[in-house]
């Protein structure tokens, strides 16, 4: 098929896989976004070629049972679809659902980019419940020894990820975050008196933010602290190692990632329908969504600045720039537009 050599000539662009696997995936990637599941029967029946469905289903079954990916590949050639020189933005978070008794539990880090996360490395959790703190710094020293402390601006992360030896981590290799802490944290006041977090901002007003410019001890470091009452009555409080005057507006780029587990899952992809459960085998298929993610994200971009996304009254935009690429490249695939699709192919490219 014509769209299929078309997309394989680009990803031999920029992908360091032999011819069969490169054919493979670019079947894979038009599959996937073409049938919006990532459930592979679904997938099979609309697999490129003359062979039986049958066929297809064991040819893909057979890829994530033996084929080797590269993630650090897959990592360079996400961010070289970004184009967004570093420091970066980072938000980490994880994501979890469960398959009868089995529980799938996806710690994910990404890039902030454009309102969503781009997914740079992820790791399979083989339990329920939280990360540990070895899982977190496992994940980070990957990135780092990718693309260096340097290439952090700061990262952003919700109440899971804190603790002493975590903090300490970060602040060793000098990577600057803005982390939120549970409210009932023990936090030194101005005469050294330990008090629970939330009663250092106990009498701001709703909405307010106040930065403490003072450092405090917390968990054995000296960390700068940032407070506001929510008005649902909660206490939104930060941490960072360095004094910041927008960490409340930093934070916010912690959202960005639950926007991509979004679109992994009910807004687009349908990752929940899987019922791959092996963790190197559910690796490999996070490797292939994240290729498609970032495809149907910037044709979106390329979309919008054609002709911008309308923005409705409450001030959001009516479809999100993933959705807009995501149902472009599925209208391209049914009424094959040889054009589009060439042009489409283009955005992929990083060359």
């Amino acid at each position: 098929m014509a769209e299929v050599r078309c997309l394989e000539r680009t990803l031999e662009e920029n992908l360091s896989w032999n011819k069969a696997r490169i054919n493979f995936f670019s079947k894979f990637l038009m599959a996937i976004i073409a049938v919006r599941t990532v459930n592979l029967v679904e997938i099979a029946s609309v697999f490129a070629g003359k062979a039986k469905v049958e066929s297809h289903y064991k040819r893909i079954q057979r890829f994530f049972r033996y084929y080797e990916i590269s993630y650090t590949v897959i990592a360079v050639f996400v961010i070289q679809l970004i184009a967004q020189a570093s420091p970066w933005i980072l938000s980490i978070d994880r994501t979890e659902w469960q398959l009868g008794k089995k529980k799938l539990n996806i710690l994910t880090l990404g890039i902030v980019y454009k309102g969503v996360a781009f997914p740079i490395l992820w790791k399979i959790l083989e339990k329920k419940g939280n990360s540990n703190t070895a899982e977190r710094i496992a994940i980070m020293e990957e990135f780092i020894q990718l693309f260096g402390p340097s290439s952090i601006l700061y990262l952003c992360a919700d109440r899971e990820f804190v603790g002493g030896r975590w903090f300490n981590y970060l602040c060793s290799n000098r990577i600057d975050f803005r982390i939120r802490i549970k409210e009932n944290t023990s936090v030194p006041n101005t005469r050294g008196i330990k008090r629970q977090a939330w009663q250092l901002f106990m009498s701001t007003r709703t909405g307010e933010a106040l930065v403490i410019e003072q450092s405090r001890l917390i968990w054995g470091m000296m960390l700068y602290i940032c407070g506001m009452r929510l008005e649902t009555g909660e206490y939104l409080i930060i941490l960072s190692p360095s004094l910041s005057y927008t960490p409340m507006q930093d934070y916010k780029n912690r959202w960005e990632i639950e926007t991509l587990f979004g679109c992994l899952k009910s807004r687009g992809f349908r990752l929940e329908e899987t019922h791959i459960t092996d963790p190197d085998r559910l690796k490999k298929l996070i490797a292939l969504l994240a290729i498609a993610f970032s495809w149907a994200h910037i044709v979106g971009e390329w979309l919008a600045q054609i002709k911008p996304i309308k923005i409705k009254k409450h001030g959001r935009l009516a479809k999100s720039i993933f959705r807009l690429g995501f149902d472009h490249l599925r209208r391209i695939f049914v009424n094959f537009d040889p054009v589009a699709f060439s042009n489409a192919c283009e955005l992929l490219s990083c060359t």
